[in-house]
């Protein structure tokens, strides 16, 4: 992986730069070379080496987006480690469920995180997950501000390790199949899940998409705007842009810091040319107007993309007229964790050949959707919906669900035997291009993050007071969906609003911020059937105001209760806007 993504570069022309790092600090970019990554990459690698780390090991990167992040990321992959970035947003209590999942023996992190002018606690945050893990010999910890902290005996300051160690690493050499990385996503049960990728049929794969679905000339420079905790930072800022030898940039800060003109001053400063962010971000900068936009130069950008979930078509306008200029391909991307790479995009087409808004389109080389009714029947003929399913394995999917192989087939390949069903519905135009409807499970789509309800609910349930809660999904018109709790107290509880409150930081603490419920509404009791499975699409209905049809009720066990839930949400909505 490391040859292809490093030494066949540094070999043909070590001084072409390979990553931008735009820092947090506005107009502080660092610039490094492919000599300079392989260099930082092998110090990397040999310090991990120092310490025990061998081939097939696993090691935690909680880290925020920089050069040594993705020098790690690579550091693990030259060795033959296998690595597990976890977003640095998320609490200990989520990294502390990874790392003990992937029994990892190492941590890398920073001192402190930097984001949006504020300091983030990392080194604190690791300190304490790492108190439950006994599988963890060594925390690795670089310096990213000039704040001391708190080093323990498991601690080794990074830097001073890389400046001692030798700058040639031979790489390990591995088999097609060997794991190389495990990214955690959420599923419809409570417990994230450990999704595998391998090392060849992964960078051919990422590369190749890199290369046909954005366009990516020689000399370009790619920015795309993910983190790296995501599997979109892995394949389209590290794996597939490494691979093709690009400029790939490294965005720390956030779209509205210190302005939201940020992401198109950088646009017009670094010379961007192809520009992959989230629909989420759009939106929030949408609101904004276009002064911010149009006081940049974005006459560098030829191609835009969009990822993590469905663009709506307000936003996809916008992009596309006021960021775009109306002059620049909009590439919709469709693709999952569990995919690796790009699956269905408008290009690579004919040349010239249509762009519909708001619509992924086309399957990428070796792509084969298929829609399924729902008695497991393949539809054919276009102006058709059903479940989309893919009917060919491809070299980037999941190999399995780390420690659960079972797991892995119930969750992708049980409810249509013989084809990879992806948790999405999917309408298949008149012309055969193919538009994504979102998630048939109970999934949401926070600001381009998925995240299984039953995640929040097992946070909650953790509350003495309040025994049973239960998660939706509702329209937001910045984060495309947002949380929404329902939750039944025990008898004698007073402070509603505390409780409340609590809740919040409960859930905070447990999973990460941005998958705190935005609305929490008490009711007496939840809709359930007779056999005690609570019914979510009827709370939906609630809260997206279609309680007129709310379809057959006769399968609960009291259907009373649908009134008691309207009331229960009417008074809530009354107060609130009072």
């Amino acid at each position: 992986i490391t040859v292809n993504c490093l030494d066949q570069h540094v070999e043909r022309s070590p001084n072409r730069v390979a990553l931008i790092w735009e820092r947090d600090e506005p107009g502080t970019a660092v610039y490094v070379t492919y000599r300079e990554l392989l260099d930082l990459t092998c110090r990397l690698a040999n310090t991990l080496k120092k310490y025990g780390i061998q081939k097939g090991d696993k090691v935690a990167i909680y880290m925020s987006v920089s050069p040594l992040s993705v020098a790690a990321m690579l550091a693990c992959a030259r060795i033959g480690a296998v690595h597990t970035v976890v977003f640095a947003g998320f609490s200990a209590e989520s990294l502390a469920g990874r790392i003990m999942d992937s029994e990892c023996k190492a941590v890398i992190t920073y001192n402190q995180g930097v984001r949006a002018g504020r300091i983030i606690e990392l080194k604190m945050t690791v300190d304490e997950a790492v108190k439950n893990c006994p599988s963890v010999k060594h925390v690795f910890v670089a310096q990213r501000t000039d704040n001391k902290v708190q080093m323990g005996d498991r601690d080794i300051p990074l830097e001073e390790e890389m400046a001692k160690a030798a700058s040639v690493c031979a790489p390990e050499s591995m088999d097609s199949e060997d794991m190389l990385f495990m990214l955690y996503t959420s599923g419809s049960t409570g417990k994230p899940k450990g999704i595998v990728h391998t090392q060849a049929g992964y960078l051919l794969y990422a590369a190749l998409t890199h290369k046909y679905v954005f366009d990516y000339q020689q000399g370009d420079v790619f920015g795309c705007v993910a983190d790296i905790g995501w599997i979109t930072g892995h394949s389209y800022v590290v794996y597939g842009p490494l691979c093709n030898g690009a400029t790939s940039v490294l965005f720390e800060s956030t779209p509205v810091y210190p302005d939201p003109g940020r992401y198109w001053e950088v646009v017009q400063r670094l010379k961007i040319n192809q520009f992959y962010g989230a629909p989420t971000a759009i939106r929030l900068l949408l609101n904004y107007g276009e002064e911010w936009v149009k006081k940049y130069d974005r006459s560098s950008l030829k191609t835009l993309g969009s990822v993590g979930e469905p663009i709506n078509s307000e936003a996809w306008q916008w992009f596309y007229q006021v960021v775009g200029e109306g002059r620049c391909t909009l590439v919709d991307t469709w693709w999952q964790t569990e995919t690796g790479g790009i699956c269905i995009a408008p290009r690579p087409s004919e040349e010239k050949a249509e762009i519909l808004p708001a619509m992924a389109m086309r399957p990428f080389f070796g792509i084969v959707p298929v829609l399924m009714d729902e008695n497991g029947k393949v539809i054919e003929g276009n102006d058709v919906s059903g479940a989309l399913c893919i009917s060919q394995p491809w070299p980037g999917m999941a190999r399995t669900i780390y420690g659960d192989h079972q797991r892995f087939v119930d969750a992708y390949f049980k409810a249509y035997p013989g084809y990879y069903f992806t948790g999405d519905g999917a309408y298949r135009t008149k012309k055969g291009y193919y538009q994504i409807t979102g998630r048939m499970d109970d999934v949401i789509n926070i600001s381009g993050h998925r995240l299984g309800t039953a995640e929040i609910e097992d946070a909650m349930a953790d509350h003495p007071d309040v025994p049973e809660t239960a998660v939706i999904g509702y329209p937001h018109n910045i984060k495309g969906e947002g949380a929404f709790a329902f939750i039944v107290l025990k008898e004698k509880t007073a402070h509603v609003d505390r409780v409340k409150e609590e809740l919040k930081t409960i859930v905070a603490s447990k999973i990460a911020k941005y998958a705190v419920p935005d609305h929490i509404v008490v009711v007496k009791r939840l809709p359930k059937t007779r056999s005690g499975k609570i019914v979510r699409r009827l709370l939906r209905k609630v809260v997206t105001n279609q309680s007129s049809s709310m379809g057959d009720v006769t399968t609960l066990d009291d259907p009373n209760v649908i009134k008691e839930i309207l009331d229960a949400y009417q008074k809530y909505k009354e107060k609130s806007s009072s």
